[in-house]
């Protein structure tokens, strides 16, 4: 056994000012203390001046995908060998920034389910966990069809769901709406019919999976929660006249629905230089600048909060290089400043997070529970920004460093 002490702690649900004592044996936490607590003797212990908090949870990334330019049209020309090596980076970026768990929402033939495994039989803590869905059923030539999960038809929708059910992935993905990143396709319409999406989700809940699913328009919004989806990533709820165009009904219905929704905000203001064309397209459609429309974003997230939807924190990490691998701390405080108190900020990528993702091991420190830890400098209740600056990081009690960035 040893111990990890921080002068402030943060449980995952609430703030301890007075600080904690953290004990730590075999991967778990086995107590929660006082600052001052007395050790046994011989416990050896860690002691730092900041805030403890659990390791944080991405809820939307793509480990196949570099954070470079155009990252997702390039990944359909990966060989076997690229894929691991852009994942294995995309896991240490995240591992720096203190992410400890991610759920993959990206996959290219299966790559991040087959990494997801290996850590399992290895007992690997040096990588973030995995939560992965395998690559997203989209429609034939659909949203991101080259990460090969087109399904057209009743058929192959069933195959497709029989094929991730035995390949035993976490969470079902599926792209119920276009999306700005892939040509073609028309973010702001649906992708299947509505008796597609239901049987989508009919078939894998019936084999205990949670679908999620990507929505940005309106209506594709509207299908997912009559279909009784789990998730709903993006939520943009854009039609022509915008982001947040949603009937007065909508969000109440949403919230009463308890259906997670990642907002996956995050976008690294400093990497917008260059949207890429389909984006500038959509927008054009709407008549918004690049910043009018990452404002209407982040103000509809503070909209949903309001509405009492239930919010958990992603980035669509790797996508581009506004989006890269490692910064969900932003969407976090991107949440924080829509309007949620750093409290609610921080439960969305813990345990909100954990509790959407069906992690009952993660997202809290307390007895029992995974030892993936986070430190952070200075007092996080009273600078949020400290959260931009890791000083160690634990991954089932196994330290990565005291100093990452």
């Amino acid at each position: 056994m040893r111990a990890v002490r921080a002068e402030c702690f943060f449980d995952g649900e609430q703030f301890r000012r007075s600080g904690a004592t953290v004990l730590v044996a075999g991967g778990k936490v086995v107590g929660v203390e006082a600052f001052e607590f007395d050790l046994p003797q011989g416990c050896p212990v860690l002691r730092y001046g900041g805030t403890l908090l659990p390791g944080l949870i991405d809820a939307h990334t793509h480990l196949v995908t570099d954070s470079g330019p155009m990252a997702l049209d390039r990944v359909a020309g990966y060989s076997a060998a690229e894929i691991e090596t852009v994942m294995t980076q995309a896991l240490q970026d995240h591992l720096a920034a203190g992410v400890t768990t991610v759920r993959d929402l990206g996959d290219r033939d299966f790559s991040a389910v087959g990494r997801r495994d290996r850590q399992g039989r290895r007992g690997q803590v040096t990588e973030p966990h995995i939560v992965a869905s395998g690559p997203p059923i989209t429609s034939a030539g659909g949203h991101c069809h080259y990460l090969g999960g087109e399904a057209a038809g009743t058929e192959q929708i069933r195959r497709a769901i029989q094929d991730r059910v035995d390949r035993n992935v976490d969470v079902v993905k599926v792209m119920a709406s276009g999306g700005a990143n892939t040509p073609g396709t028309d973010v702001m319409a649906t992708q299947f019919t509505d008796s597609e999406l239901r049987l989508m989700v009919e078939l894998a809940h019936k084999a205990g999976l949670p679908v999620t699913a990507h929505a940005h328009g309106t209506p594709a919004v509207e299908q997912a929660i009559a279909a009784g989806v789990d998730g709903i990533e993006h939520c943009s709820c854009v039609t022509d006249r915008g982001a947040g165009d949603v009937t007065d009904a909508t969000l109440p219905t949403l919230a009463r629905s308890h259906i997670a929704v990642c907002p996956t905000l995050g976008l690294d203001p400093a990497m917008t230089k260059t949207p890429p064309p389909q984006l500038l397209a959509m927008l054009s459609r709407m008549g918004l600048t690049l910043e009018q429309w990452v404002q209407a974003r982040a103000e509809f997230a503070g909209r949903l909060h309001r509405a009492g939807v239930r919010l958990i924190s992603g980035v669509d990490s790797g996508i581009n290089p506004a989006k890269r691998h490692g910064t969900l701390p932003r969407a976090v405080l991107d949440l924080h400043a829509a309007g949620l108190t750093i409290t609610q900020a921080l439960a969305t990528a813990t345990s909100v997070a954990a509790d959407a993702l069906g992690l009952p091991g993660k997202g809290r420190i307390a007895a029992g529970r995974d030892a993936d830890l986070l430190i952070v400098s200075g007092d996080l209740a009273g600078d949020p920004e400290a959260l931009l600056d890791p000083q160690a990081v634990f991954r089932a009690g196994h330290r990565i460093g005291d100093t990452l960035r």
